[in-house]
Order: C-alpha cells, then structure tokens, then sequence
C-alpha cells in the first residue's frame, strides 16, 4: 500500500487496489518486516513439530534448566513453539583420540566416520527412517506440516539430519528446517531451539512475502527486492528466512547510525539509542558491526549471526507507577491499547505522558487520530489530571514538606527512565572493556531525540546526534546496506597446527559465499569477502569471532589475543588457541543512496522561530523557540532550550546545549557535562528524594550486576563460567549489605556476615590495595568450594565501601574430587578452609601464600586438586571487586561521597519498608484465614525433615501493627553427625530470599530486607552447627529444606523438589560438576514448573554435546519425568531423568535429598514424587544408591538420576468440583497455568 501511494504521488496516476502496482517505474524494493518477531512474542507462529534423538524429547523444555525470574515463585517459563515431539532412534558419539580402537555400540562392530569438523564420529544407532515413516504420515493427518530437525552432533555428522529431512519432504512437509544446515555450531539446546524458531515462523515469512508479491504486476521478476536481516545485510526475498528475521527492523536503525554518523560526523564510536513505544535499543559501532552468535527472545535461544543489539523495557509507552516509596518506569507497557492516559482510550500514565505534560510532545503538531473514534488530538488535560492524581499520592506518601507538583512528578519519571535507559548503555560498553563518556550518542526512534541530550549528559558523553530522518531511521538504513552472503562451518582445529586445514575451508566457502552474490548480479568488484575465525583458548568455553587483523597480517592469534585482553583484563599466555567455527562474509555494495547536502547558511542569521512553547526543566517553566528543521540552513547554530520538528520525530535540545545542523542536515548536539559533582545540603539529605532514590537503587544494582559479568568473563572454571555459580555484592564500610545482584540465591545477604566478620578480624589492619579471602563456615562462608573474596573500597583514604564475590570452585581438596563428599561427617574432609587472608596486600598478589593455603590446609586435610582453576578463578573475583570499586568512585565522582553514603542508607530503609508491608499485609491475611494471633502477634508455624529424620522445626510470629518477624528454629535437631548441617549464614540466605519472593516487587537486595527480622537459632543445632561440623551438604540441600519450611509457613506454595541433586565425578586428571533440576511446587492459582532449578540455586548445566565432547560420558536421556508432581487443583512440577553411561573408570559422588521423604503437597494437594538414584551395572546389576554416595565406575556402567517433583496445590476434588460448577452454569472452567 506504501509503495501504490508513492508511485501515485511521483507520478501524478490513480493506481486501483485491485489492480496489481505496476513496476516499470520502480527499480529496487528494500523492506524489513516484524512479522517474525511478532509472532515470535504473540506465540502465533506455524503448527510445527520437532524431530530429536531419542532420549531427549524435552530437550528444548528444560533448556539449560534456569528459571528466568529467581524471585517469581510462579516460574512463569515462555511456552515452547512446537505442539508436539517426535523421538528418533538414532545416536552419534565423539571418539576423543584417547579411545581410538575402543568402541561403544553394541552391534559386532561399530561404523566410524570423520565429521564436518575433521573429529571421528562413532556410529551407534543408525538412524531408523522406517518408524519414522509412520510417525511423520499421523503428525501430516493432524494437520501439522513444518518440522524442526536436530539430532544430537549433527554439527559435524550430518547424514543422519539429511536423511530424516529428506523423507520428510517426500512425504510432504511444507517446511523442514534442519539445525544442522542453518547455524552448524555444536551445543545442541541453542541449535534445536534456532531449528524450532525457523520452523515456527519462516512459513509465517513466505506466506508474508507471498502476499506482499502479488501485489505487483509481472515486471517484479526484474525488480531487486531485498530484506533486511537481523545481522545488519540484505537477502533476496527467497532467501529471507525466519530465525534471521527476528531483529530485522531494529538492525536497519544500526546501519543508518553506523553509516551517517561514524567518520561521516565524528571520530568517536558512537552509542546508537533507538527509543520507541514498548522498549529502547542500545547498540555500539566503531567501524565494524558488533555481532553475536546467540540472543534470547521472547525467552528462546536463537543462534545465528546477529548484531549486539541490548533491549530494555524503557520506551514511551512504559507505565508509570509508585510504590514503597520510589518512582518505577516499566517493564509492563500500556501498549497501543488502550495506550497512554493522553491517547483517550482510558490508559494508565506512561513516559508519553510524562513528555506531553512537560511541554515536550507538542499536541498541535501530531495528527487527530486518537480517542474512540480516531479524530481527536492528544488529551493534555487528562493527563494533567492523572499526574495530579498521582502527585497527591506521592506526597501523602513522603510528607507534604516534601510536596511535590505534578510536573516535578513528571520530570521525577523521565529521570528514573532516562537512569534505566542509561544502564545498558553501560553494559555494553563498561563492561567490554570501553570508556562510555569517550562515546558520542546517535538518537532515533519515535521518542529518542526527546530524551538524547539528557542521555548523553547523564553518561558524560559531550556529543549526541539526531538524524534528519531520525524518526523513520530504520528505514532510512536499509537504503544504505549492503546485501550480504555467509557461509559457515564447524572445525575442531589448534590454530597453530591447522593452517592448511582452515586455508582449505576458508576456499571452499568463499566460492560458496561469492557464487551467491554473483547469481545476485554483482560483479566480482563490488563483492568484499573477509574470514572470521571463532577462536577461543583451550580449557575456556569463551569463543569469539575474530574478523580479519586491520593491519593486513592475517595474525588472528594476535588480533584475538589482544580483544581477550581488552575485554577481559587479562591474557592466558602458554594456552592452545582454537577453532570452533570458520565463517566467511560476503558484502554486495549497492551504493543506491547517497546523502545529499542541504542548503548551508554561510554567514546567515538563524530564522524566526515558528513559535514560542513552555517546556519544563529543572528548575521548572521556560519559554521555549520551536523551529522546524527545514527552515533551518546548514551550519546554523540553535541554543538550547530549544525544540526542532524534523516531520517524523521532536528534537529537544536541553538548556545549556546547542544544536549545529550539519552538511546534510543532520543535528550535532553540544551537551554541558558537569565538571565538579553537585554539592548536597545537609538538610537535602536528611530525608530521600523519592526520584533519586529510584535512581540510586538503579545504581547500586547495576554495579553489582557489572562486577557479575566481570567475573563470568575473566573466571576459567565451568562452575562460574558456564553454570554461573557465583554472586556479587556491594557492602557499606559497617559491612551491611548495600546491592546483591541476583546471581545465585543461596548466596543472597549471607555475604555480608562473610564481610562483617572480615572487619571484626582485621580491625585497622586493612589498608589501601588488600584483598581478602575466606571459605570458613564459621567466618560467615556457606561449604567450603564457595570462596568468597572480599575488597575494601578506600575514597582519599577513608574507608567508604566494600565489594565482595563468591564463586564455587572446582576443587578445594577434601576426600574426593570436586570437594563434594556425600559422607564427610567433619570439615576435615571437605577440604582446605581459610577463615582470614590477604590475598593481595598493598596492591600484590600473594600467590605462594594462598597456593600454601589450598595445597597444605593446616587441618591436615586433603587439598585441592586444581590449584591453576583456583588461581585464575581468584584473580578473576579480584578483577570483579576492582570493577565494582571502580564503579563506585565514580558514582561518588558524579555525585560527591556524601550523597551516596546517604542513599546507601536511604535505599536500605526503602527496602526494609516494602518487606514490613508485605509482612503486615500477610499477617492480616492469616489473620482473617484464622491464624492464632496474640494482640497484634501472628504466629505461624511448620516443620519438616530431612530424609534421615533430622528436623528443621520454625515459629513464625509477625507483629501485624509494625512487620516485625520473628524466626525461631528451637525444636530443630542438634548437629548431625554427617555434612548436612547450614552455617547460619544459609539460614539467612533462604530468609531473605523467601522474603523477597513475597514482596512480588522489584526492590533492591540489601540490608534493609533483613531489618524486620529477627532469628533465634539455638547453637549446637544442625541449622548453628560447631566449628568442627561437615556443612558440605548444608549449602545444596538443608538451604532448600530451610525454604520450603519458611514458605511453608507463610502458606505461600507447596514444597519444590527440595534438593540441588549434586552429581560429581572424575579422578586425578578431571572432575565435573553439575546439579540437576526438578519440579517447583504448585501455588494458589498456579501449576509448578517442571525440569527446572528451584528456589535456592539457579545454576545452568551443561549442553549434552560440550558434555560428551570433553568428558568420558555419554549421556543416554535428559527428560521430564513424566507425573511426578503432586496433582492437586494445581499440579506440582515434574522433575528430572537423567541417565549417563560412563566410559572408562571414574569415581562418581551423588549428594542428594528427598529420596525417602516426598516434597509435601499444600491445602489438600498430593506430594510430589520423592527422588531415585539408580546404578545399572554391566554386569546387569540394579543398585538403588539412595540420597548419599560415592561408588567406583567402570566402562558401561549407567547411572540414572531420577528427581523430585513438586507437590501440589488444594485438593483435586475441589478441581474436579469447580469444572463440575462450571459445565452446569453452561460455563468452561479454565484451569490457569
């Protein structure tokens, strides 16, 4: 329909719509489309099926087994987009060349072929087409005709995909999209899930194009028509498929940015800020497109070459609410409909609103297309009266001293966004080893150039840029790309020894990449091919595409070595470099578009301004010039505060700024960046401003949150790397726990007895440049594999915070491998425990001292076995500290010491006050449910058991008036004579995490969530043990009993899975390290989950294809274990199968609960059903393990590890009754997920 009206405007013609457009008059045709990430996000994709090997048919359900959202006890996992799973009886293996002549399969002999990426590949169930045939003609008589294909290893062994792909589109399937033929890369959840997105929506994509294209006449044939990937090129249109659509739109926003602004406007790399109506899109260009190989959305992994494009929920629809004290912007959206307050649809106030009040959406100059009807203008009185409404709210809240006016409240949101907004900017720069204010802003979208010099001067950068067609930049920039070819395969190559090997595939992919192009009609002058290498080090699982050297040297080790050592501090000197990937890039340029310059002013004055409009600043009202953008001449001058309307988008240029319009009439804007942090008054900081406070609680956060992905980044073991076993936190200089970001939750607030502790040892001992460490339980540590590093953080000498992170390490000694021991009934046993050291002093690192310390536990007990892990894994928690120091001087730089130490303060006291109201408001509601109450005392009461008979009993008494809580834990049995007895430190851990569970709301971790507590643990017991106590089992087990105890009490759900499951095994040479998942427990109004981490963990576990290719296991299943949650009115979740074959002699640990007593059902629902360790022999033997044990393996022995599930919620009859009551209304009951 765009392009019927164009060709009319042009050309003077009517063009009928049922006629089909003519083409003679167009050229070429460049489009983006959101159909894809619509019905991505909508779940209104193509009915589809999905093909995996047998054994693993919930694969792509459990997926890494993480829970999005650690405090949502609902769970709330994105669907899946297939309907239904088909289990392929065929299986591969990797032969590492240490089992060369040693087979597996059972056959009398075993096929053995080399794959794509030169490893050998054993054979061991052909692929069986024949019960396939059967399975594939029911899928076709339901109806179902797309299918995603992906068998494990089918990176590198493709043949058994090819066949199934081929005997399904004999038989009929309309789309079958094979893993292996889109992004061949080994991990198999991210390629299943890439193969299940493409499945899902390219039939979506060709019906789209099929549309689209018969609405031209037959000239189309001869018309280039391209759309835009989401790596940033153009594809024909009969190449444009579904997985690399998803960002289609936002990409064409980075090319036109990259390429108007980077060397066209300044040297400076530029930060693209792309704000429209639900979400902001942050992205960094500096003369390369940055790229990705995996993103998430719309909570599925897709794995295909994008551009690093970071979303957030800030954008101009983002809802505006208060709560507890603070100003909150999003996530939720008030969407199109009904839309913001001024849309007159009856919307909630949103950031447009915010703008309009504020004078900077100015309603004459938008369309009359709102309200019921569609023909009114925007309604600025509404909206004042919503902000009204909601400024009297706020100031009954914090007092009328502190009343605030309906446009403070306003420009309080902006601010709070404008903070949200800025926190990724820093992400994607800060935590990649770049300076943010050495960056230049380039605004565009709907609302971006609104909020532009108020980015940029919040991030330090003194530049920001608006494009003319700011508004419509996306499009704009699909003019400007080239069309792009790739070509990819897997190797498994050292760089240093594969030279030939990769010269080979580098050919024989760049004649695949440039035969594309030259069927495109380019010539072989316009195409430019460039070979990027993923290379990552030996031991890592940090891979990196590595484009061709800037200098012409095709050294890729050296171009590598020096990105490593940009983005993560340090370099691993002496390690292998690899190969995983080869990838060749080819770029069409088209050159259709040039930028054209606009009429220059040379000397003459600035136009009369169209207007004069207040607009509010700080500081309140000023008078505000209006021009628009096309009475203004190149190189004129605009000094803020100033509005331009460009036509598609208003440019707001702030006081103290100024504008200068470009060559080709773009807007370079100047921004004032204070110097000197502004002074605080003693009387402004002896209470909170509501709006700071939000944005300090950003702050705080986000520090934590960097020092977190410091530490993934630089650390080498698979435990914080990979399965993200670790936790950061900032800590005032008393100690008291100021931001923890929500890394792991059993490490939640228990650092801060680790840095109280700390303090009480060293006293004034601590100075400038120490580092400390310690794992003892007794010092405040969980088990001893968490060590935990503590940093004292020292501003002109005095100490003013402290920045710690704990990380579970590979191996600390002890009496097996992976310091895990299911029978330790001592510390001893459990390895090498530190209560104090300095691990750096003055400012070195003491390594012979702290190697001593691990190597040589004075205890006399076995130490580590990974000594290089354990250092690099240290320095890396140092890297992440210093980070986090980094970060807060400069947040005391910006704002002067005082003021931060006071909303230090302020944010724990906002903290504390959101849990007191959710505590009184519980206690009210137990009351009126009938609770026991004791004047203004609720008391509450549960009790359970470990599997041995040890109890943990808890009195719950909340004060109804004031939320005070009490804990008491008097009842629960002594110390036990095993290694499942807590620190108190893991009591205080699922204390506070439980609490922020049922806050429901998006508060800070800190010490505040702690203030209402009191805990009464008597000494001795297992929850209080002695100094000399094996706690191993504490941490991974007893911390889960310990909540579902505490949220028993609170009658908040029923009992998760109970346990972490906890599977080592290794000798000597190796050791591994995983914890399963299982089934959450049901809730009212909710159905557990299944197949995930539950409550006090959140660790990922490793892809079947990296578990097999580097340690001696086939894994045999991982999948739900179908019904053993408890059923009830709503179902608990079902827990986990998982099955290893082992394959050669291995020692094999399993710690593990609930395998005598289930997880509890809750108000009439059932248990779930309680775990099952199982050893089958090769001898034929069945052994129940039971919870605890450690047994010696030998080659083709199985283990399967059965998991709990998660009890049920209300009786089923009440269930059965509610349907019943329904159907005889005339009703249908829906039963809610």
């Amino acid at each position: 329909e765009g392009i019927r009206r164009i060709l009319e405007e042009v050309t003077g013609e009517q063009i009928p719509r049922d006629v089909p457009v003519p083409t003679d008059r167009i050229e070429w045709i460049r489009m983006g489309t959101t159909v894809a990430t619509n019905a991505l996000l909508e779940r209104d994709g193509e009915r589809s099926a999905l093909v995996v090997t047998k054994g693993f048919g919930d694969l792509l359900r459990i997926g890494n087994q993480a829970r999005p959202d650690i405090f949502d006890l609902t769970v709330g996992k994105p669907s899946t987009l297939y309907e239904k799973v088909l289990e392929v009886n065929e299986r591969v293996r990797i032969v590492p060349d240490s089992e060369e002549g040693l087979e597996v399969c059972e056959a009398d002999s075993c096929e053995r072929v080399e794959g794509v990426t030169g490893e050998t590949v054993e054979i061991l169930d052909p692929v069986d087409l024949e019960d396939l045939k059967t399975k594939f003609q029911e899928l076709l008589d339901d109806g179902i005709k797309s299918l995603a294909v992906v068998l494990l290893h089918s990176y590198t062994f493709r043949e058994h995909e090819l066949a199934v792909g081929k005997l399904a589109e004999e038989m009929g399937f309309e789309q079958v999209s094979l893993s292996s033929g889109l992004v061949p890369m080994v991990r198999a959840v991210p390629r299943g899930h890439t193969a299940s997105v493409d499945a899902y929506l390219t039939p979506c994509i060709k019906e789209y194009l099929k549309i689209f294209l018969s609405g031209f006449d037959d000239g189309l044939d001869q018309v280039s028509v391209n759309f835009m990937q989401s790596d940033g090129g153009l594809t024909p249109a009969d190449e444009f498929y579904g997985y690399k659509a998803i960002l289609s739109g936002p990409a064409g926003g980075v090319v036109g940015y990259a390429l108007t602004t980077y060397k066209a406007e300044t040297d400076l790399p530029v930060i693209g800020f792309d704000m429209g109506g639900t979400s902001t899109d942050v992205s960094r260009f500096e003369g390369r497109y940055e790229q990705v190989t995996e993103t998430e959305t719309a909570g599925v992994i897709v794995q295909a070459p994008q551009l690093d494009i970071t979303t957030v929920a800030a954008g101009g629809g983002s809802k505006l609410t208060f709560r507890s004290g603070t100003f909150r912007v999003g996530p939720e959206s008030v969407g199109s409909q009904p839309g913001p307050v001024c849309y007159r649809k009856g919307g909630d106030l949103a950031i447009t609103d915010a703008n309009l009040l504020l004078g900077r959406v100015i309603p004459d100059y938008f369309p009359n297309i709102f309200g019921p009807t569609e023909d009114q203008p925007l309604d600025y009185n509404a909206t004042l009266e919503a902000f009204q409404e909601l400024a009297d709210e706020i100031n009954a809240d914090i007092g009328e001293g502190s009343a605030l006016s309906p446009e403070e409240v306003a420009l309080g949101f902006l601010n709070v966004a404008n903070e949200a907004m800025c926190r990724p900017i820093r992400e994607i720069t800060e935590a990649k080893g770049y300076e943010t204010k050495a960056h230049c802003l380039a605004a565009f979208g709907g609302a971006g150039p609104q909020h532009g010099c108020a980015i940029a001067r919040a991030l330090g950068m003194e530049t920001a840029f608006a494009h003319r067609y700011c508004g419509i930049l996306s499009a704009y920039g699909m003019g400007l790309a080239d069309v792009i070819a790739e070509a990819q395969d897997p190797v498994a190559l050292e760089y240093s020894d594969g030279a030939e090997d990769l010269k080979k595939k580098e050919v024989e992919l760049k004649d695949r990449v440039l035969s594309s192009l030259l069927a495109q009609d380019f010539t072989e002058e316009q195409v430019e091919i460039e070979l990027l290498l993923n290379m990552r080090y030996e031991g890592t699982d940090t891979a990196m595409y590595v484009p061709p050297p800037e200098d012409g040297s095709g050294d890729y080790a050296k171009e590598f070595s020096a990105r490593f050592q940009r983005e993560y501090g340090f370099d691993f000197s002496g390690r292998a470099l690899l190969v995983d990937d080869v990838r060749v890039r080819g770029v069409g340029s088209t050159n259709i578009l040039k930028r054209i310059p606009i009429e220059q002013a040379e000397g003459e004055a600035l136009p009369p301004p169209s207007k004069d409009h207040k607009v509010y600043f700080e500081g309140g009202w000023q008078e505000t010039p209006v021009w628009f953008l096309q009475d203004l001449k190149g190189g004129h001058e605009v000094p803020g505060p100033a509005i331009i309307m460009n036509g598609t988008s208003t440019c707001l240029i702030e006081p103290d700024c100024v504008a200068t319009v470009t060559e080709f009439g773009d807007l370079k804007m100047q921004v004032s960046v204070p110097s000197e942090p502004p002074a605080a008054s003693v009387s402004s900081l002896a209470e909170p401003d509501a709006v700071q406070l939000s944005i300090f609680n950003n702050r705080f956060m986000g520090i934590a949150e960097q020092m977190g992905r410091t530490l993934q980044r630089t650390s080498v073991s698979t435990n914080i790397k990979e399965r993200l076993d670790f936790s950061c936190a900032l800590f005032g200089p008393d100690g008291g726990l100021v931001a923890n970001a929500p890394h792991v939750p059993v490490h939640l607030g228990a650092m801060s007895s680790t840095v109280q502790w700390q303090i009480d040892h060293w006293g004034e001992e601590l100075e400038e440049g120490d580092v400390l460490v310690t794992n003892h339980p007794q010092a405040g540590g969980s088990h001893l594999p968490d060590i935990t590093v503590v940093t004292p953080v020292f501003r002109d000498g005095k100490l003013v915070f402290f920045t710690a992170s704990r990380g579970h390490h590979a191996d600390v000694g002890g009496i097996t491998p992976g310091s895990m021991p299911p029978f330790s009934n001592s510390l001893v046993q459990e390895g090498a425990a530190i209560k104090a050291f300095k691990l750096v002093k003055a400012g070195v690192f003491q390594e012979e001292g702290i190697c001593d310390l691990l190597l040589n536990p004075e205890s006399g007990s076995q130490g580590t076995r990974k000594i290089e892990d354990n250092i690099s894994d240290l320095q890396a928690q140092v890297a992440a500290n210093n980070r986090g120091a980094a970060l807060i001087n400069d947040l005391i730089g910006q704002y002067g010491l005082e003021t931060v130490q006071a909303y230090m303060t302020f944010v724990q006291s906002n903290a504390e006050r959101a849990v007191r109201e959710m505590l009184c408001n519980i206690a009210q509601n137990m009351v009126d449910m009938g609770a026991d109450v004791e004047g203004s005392k609720v008391a509450l009461e549960a009790t359970d058991q470990m599997d041995d008979g040890s109890r943990i009993q808890l009195k719950l008494t909340i004060n109804r008036d004031n939320g005070d809580c009490d804990f008491n834990f008097d009842g629960t049995t002594p110390e036990v004579y095993g290694n499942w007895n807590a620190p108190v430190a893991v009591t205080s851990a699922a204390i506070i995490y439980c609490l922020r569970c049922l806050v429901n709301q998006d508060i800070p971790l800190n010490q505040g969530c702690f203030a209402p507590v009191t805990m009464n643990v008597p000494e001795g017991c297992m929850l209080a043990p002695t100094e000399l106590a094996g706690v191993v089992g504490g941490n991974v087990l007893t911390s889960m009993r310990v909540t579902d105890v505490i949220l028993a009490a609170f009658g908040a759900c029923a009992n998760s899975q109970g346990c972490m499951n906890n599977l080592t095994f290794g000798d000597e040479s190796f050791g591994y390290y995983e914890t399963i998942g299982g089934g959450s427990g049901a809730g009212p109004g909710w159905q557990g989950a299944s197949g995930v981490q539950c409550h006090m963990t959140n660790t990922r576990i490793t892809d079947p294809e990296i578990l097999e290719r580097r340690y001696p296991v086939i894994l045999r299943q991982y999948s739900i274990r179908k019904d053993s949650g408890g059923d009830g009115a709503y179902n608990g979740g079902d827990g986990i199968v998982r099955e290893m074959e082992f394959l050669r002699p291995i020692t094999v640990s399993i710690l593990s609960e609930r395998r005598v007593l289930a997880p509890n059902g809750s108000n009439g629902g059932e248990d779930g059903a309680p775990g099952l360790n199982i050893l089958s022999t090769v001898g034929g033997r069945e052994i129940n393990l039971g919870g605890k044990n450690t047994i010696d393996v030998v080659r083709g022995d199985r283990l399967t590890i059965n998991t709990p599930g998660g009890g049920g919620w209300g009786s089923p009859e009440a269930l059965q009754e509610a349907a019943a009551a329904a159907a005889a209304a005339g009703g249908e009951f829906v039963q809610s997920t």
